[in-house]
């Protein structure tokens, strides 16, 4: 027995007066607290799961929005009838999507989708063309009556909203509309028509649809019809005159109607999510401020006990109409579930800012679920409106729309199965194209596309349509193999590796070069203690590659991390300034040279990338800079002759090489990019005839490749514009190197087609025959660099990320869990596609992950983002390897340092701290296990390589030991005792 029943059987017993009682006040106040502990980023990560049985699936429409005729058989005007004829209206909701002539239509539809329900509301003016029985329209009746009996064979149950915002014309003319209580009487007196008239194929009643909007914007800030605004006390006797309309429906269809029919009615109620500008209990008091001006207005009334949020009456003093006892006790109790409406409604983006009490509104709808489950004693609840919109020359593909809509339904699964929320039934808006209220015809909000220019304005399903469809059909998204975590191991000569851009170059040796006296406390905590003005003379003696403090301080980080490689780029610029190895910087590659080797000695195999692309950022030598730079050929052959200097001087450390990181730039011109492989394939092939059966080691590229999915995935057109953005983005340097020895078909045929129909000028150059047999092949190996996936599809929606070049719109799935990086959603699975997309392209080539990682705040040493990311990424580089046979050789984790990556790195830095993060610690516990054991399988065992020794740390120490004793020596013969 819901409250509402409750109160009946109390009036039936005499008893005079009753609080319907909720929870405790303010009890809501406890989700922010909530939600801000949950564990991060798991909480935020897509749930796989479905949904109760029995679960509703509706989908719903306004009358005004959709069914046109609005002067039709009958029918009488409405106050938005006159409302967008007045002041700055540009357009009416005269035709609809013309729902009045076309009930197979609509039904057609909703048979295409699969709902259970369909809510859809009754046109006042329709019924009672002047707002009074008097005034009964046969016709309008019978077009309801056809809708109905039409829905029963299709099997769709009715959901049915008495009062959708169009209030008869008539009644706003003589008595002032909802501001006047008559009100009250004239609307009990239709929803008895109602109820009589369609109440026994209903079940479920709305009385008044978003009171909020109805009071605050028709009556206060006159957005919406009738459009009275500037009296700060209306909207509020109009929302008590809503309150005591809706009790005195629900009564009627208790008292009458209930026992027969069998059916539930409440109020829908609607409502932004408000979220903290601040972490303060106050800023939350006033999140629950907002939410009570907005939906506890009505909903305390209801659910509560037939009274006003305390905020409201604190605030408003004199404008909030007061509740006799006798009409707190008639409201309170009056709905039989919570129904609850969410999105871009007029209570979103609320227009008047003085609502939100200095905080921001968001789109949580879990959070609010949960609110109002914690507010009302967890109600039953309907969310009887929720979905996003697309933009007013939105066609069939509304990716937007349709992204949000699964977003909204994730979080209310979210809040059934995680919060325990009494979530019943979800209903996406709306089913067509319409009038969208203030917006007009601006946005639009259906599954089903209407050409407002065509005479039969036909319906066309979306690809939200079909999402939802899908979505019903299995309901909720169900668990499959693939998204379930694998447990393996990686083969045992895996590559773990970690990457930098570059490394710390300190070329002024640190130990032995300080001429300060210490004093050595051995007695006490055994600090040493500069001794001012005391100065030792300087010591020759030959430097080692343990003197730089800088080295050997960076190898000693490498090697805590228990990683087998370690990737970092040189400066090209830096060591030969002028372009020619003949004035090359020895200092430099003495470093360099040190850095390598002391790697080596503590078993961590160097990977040393010559060049590395920096965007507008020139890395080239000056000279070749102004000569052209890659666009000139001498700059070419310059850099042939800068990796043959560096392979003479680095290799007999270096067993991976990497000519170009990432020189795939989409803002490269193509002839940029030629000169690019031409370079790459010079380097290889002098590593390749001059230093590989010596040194022993491997060369390629590293390309950028984060992942393309296409927004929809419908039909074999939906994956063209993902191939294209791949082509383009990947197969514009790999097709050269590891395929064809030309470029990709794709691209030729695409800026060709551009060329003549668009007057662009994008010219791919043409392999020569002997530039083709210099490139192909020059690889040993496949690498990318991956940290992202985007969605994409043909067609425009946001002009910042619609690529004019390709013609493709860019965009987000909504529940991805986002990091602090622009575009650059957490999509773990992103990478396993990219790995299978070269192993099948490119059949069976060794690939190495050189670079993958996520941006966080460089403050947050407990990086869970991080954490999250890299045991997400790696298990589907583990799915790649172990299911579906990709020749993965190795994982490098980005980045080594926040020194040199900032916001990447695993180790962090307070002042000359070094910090290690969390992530440094799982990170270490993956390799350990060289993959995901599972619970109770043995470690695995791996030939472990020799420790390679060096003397040089321990002459380093016994220098340090000698120089401590000639500094006390000299101390003592000063007069300093120690």
């Amino acid at each position: 027995m819901g409250p509402g029943g409750l109160y009946h059987s109390c009036k039936q017993l005499g008893v005079s007066h009753l609080q319907w009682t909720a929870a405790a006040p303010g009890t809501g106040l406890h989700t922010w607290d909530r939600f801000s502990k949950l564990p991060y980023p798991s909480d935020k990560a897509f749930l796989y799961d479905t949904f109760p049985d029995k679960f509703m699936w509706a989908v719903g429409t306004a009358a005004y929005s959709v069914e046109g005729a609005w002067e039709k058989d009958g029918k009488g005007k409405s106050i938005w009838d006159t409302f967008t004829r007045g002041g700055t209206r540009v357009s009416r909701g005269d035709v609809g999507s013309d729902s009045y002539h076309n009930i197979p239509g609509d039904l057609r539809a909703l048979q295409q989708l699969g709902v259970s329900h369909y809510r859809f509301s009754l046109s006042w003016p329709r019924i009672f063309s002047n707002g009074t029985k008097e005034s009964y329209n046969e016709k309008g009746v019978e077009y309801y009556k056809s809708l109905i009996r039409g829905l029963k064979k299709i099997k769709v149950q009715p959901i049915v909203t008495l009062y959708h915002w169009d209030l008869p014309d008539s009644l706003q003319t003589l008595f002032g509309g909802w501001s006047n209580s008559v009100m009250v009487e004239l609307f009990r007196e239709y929803a008895d028509f109602c109820f009589k008239t369609f109440g026994s194929d209903v079940k479920f009643w709305i009385t008044i649809d978003n009171p909020f909007a109805v009071a605050w914007h028709g009556y206060g800030t006159g957005v919406v019809a009738p459009g009275i605004k500037n009296d700060s006390v209306l909207p509020f006797r109009v929302g008590h005159n809503l309150l005591k309309a809706h009790a005195a429906a629900w009564h009627m269809y208790d008292d009458r109607y209930r026992s027969s029919q069998g059916g539930q009615v409440s109020m829908a109620l609607a409502s932004h999510w408000i979220k903290p500008s601040r972490t303060r209990q106050e800023n939350r008091k006033a999140c629950q401020c907002s939410l009570d001006f907005v939906l506890g207005w009505f909903a305390r009334p209801l659910f509560v006990d037939g009274d006003y949020p305390p905020c409201m009456k604190r605030n408003l003093i004199h404008r909030l109409p007061t509740f006799t006892e006798a009409e707190s006790l008639y409201v309170n109790g009056t709905a039989d579930f919570f129904a609850l409406s969410h999105g871009p409604a007029l209570s979103f983006q609320l227009i008047n800012e003085s609502l939100r009490f200095g905080q921001t509104e968001a789109l949580g709808l879990r959070m609010l679920l949960y609110w109002v489950g914690g507010e009302y004693n967890n109600p039953p609840i309907f969310v009887v409106e929720s979905g996003w919109y697309g933009s007013g020359n939105t066609k069939t593909k509304d990716a937007k729309h349709m992204y949000y809509l699964k977003r909204f339904i994730m979080e209310t699964l979210k809040a059934i199965r995680f919060d325990r929320i009494n979530v019943i039934g979800y209903t996406a808006w709306s089913l067509l194209d319409g009038y969208e209220w203030y917006r007009e015809y601006g946005i639009r909000r259906g599954l089903f596309f209407v050409d407002f220019n065509t005479a039969d304005l036909k319906r066309k399903p979306k690809t939200s349509a079909t999402f939802y469809s899908k979505l019903i059909e299995k309901n909720g998204f169900p668990q499959l193999p693939e998204n379930q975590p694998a447990q393996g191991v990686f083969p045992c000569d895996f590559a773990w590796g970690v990457a930098a851009n570059s490394i710390q170059v300190d070329t002024i040796p640190s130990q032995f070069a300080d001429p300060s006296v210490y004093i050595w406390n051995v007695s006490g905590n055994g600090e040493l203690k500069k001794v001012p003005g005391v100065r030792v003379p300087p010591m020759h003696r030959k430097y080692h590659c343990a003197n730089y403090g800088s080295i050997l301080q960076q190898v000693s980080d490498v090697h805590r991390m228990q990683v087998t490689h370690f990737q970092f780029s040189i400066n090209w610029s830096s060591i030969t300034p002028t372009g020619r190895v003949s004035d090359a910087n020895e200092t430099l590659l003495k470093y360099y040279h040190c850095f390598v080797s002391e790697l080596r000695t503590v078993n961590v195999t160097p990977v040393v990338t010559l060049w590395q692309h920096t965007g507008k950022l020139s890395s080239l030598p000056a000279p070749m800079e102004a000569g052209g730079g890659w666009q000139s050929e001498e700059t070419v052959q310059a850099f042939a002759d800068y990796a043959r200097l560096c392979f003479q001087r680095l290799g007999a450390h270096v067993k991976l090489w990497i000519t170009l990181n990432e020189p795939n730039d989409e803002d490269l011109e193509y002839t940029v990019g030629h000169q690019l492989l031409r370079a790459h394939a010079l380097a290889w092939h002098v590593y390749d005839t001059e230093f590989r059966r010596a040194q022993g080691g491997k060369a390629s590229l590293v390309l950028h490749m984060d992942w393309v999915e296409p927004a929809f995935s419908f039909n074999r057109e939906d994956s063209e514009p993902a191939n294209r953005v791949l082509d383009f983005r990947v197969g514009w340097f790999a097709d050269p190197i590891f395929g064809s020895g030309d470029y990709p078909g794709v691209m030729r045929t695409w800026l060709q087609q551009r060329n003549n129909t668009d007057l662009f000028s994008y010219h791919l150059p043409t392999f020569s025959d002997e530039d083709r047999l210099l490139v192909k092949g020059t690889y040993d190996f496949f690498a990318i660099s991956h940290f992202t996936t985007s969605m994409v599809y043909d067609g425009v929606g946001d002009t910042y990320t619609f690529k004019d070049k390709l013609k493709v719109q860019l965009i987000s799935d909504v529940t991805w869990i986002m990091s602090s990086r622009p575009n650059s959603p957490v999509v773990p699975w992103g990478l396993r596609k990219a790995l299978n997309w070269v192993n099948s392209r490119y059949k069976g080539v060794p690939i190495y992950v050189m670079a993958n990682g996520v941006q966080e705040d460089t403050a947050s040493f407990k990086d869970s983002l991080r954490v999250y990311y890299f045991y997400n990424y790696i298990n589907e580089a583990l799915k790649a390897y172990t299911l579906d046979g990709v020749n993965l050789k190795g994982y490098f984790a980005y980045a080594f340092s926040d020194q040199r990556d900032p916001g990447f790195g695993m180790y962090g830095h307070v002042q000359e701290e070094v910090i290690s993060k969390s992530s440094l610690a799982h990170y270490k516990d993956i390799i350990r296990n060289n993959g995901f054991l599972a619970p109770g399988t043995p470690q695995q065992h791996c030939p472990h390589a020799p420790v390679l020794l060096t003397k040089q740390p321990v002459v380093g120490f016994l220098s340090l030991i000698w120089k401590i004793l000639m500094a006390t020596t000299q101390a003592r013969n000063a007069g300093i005792i120690i």
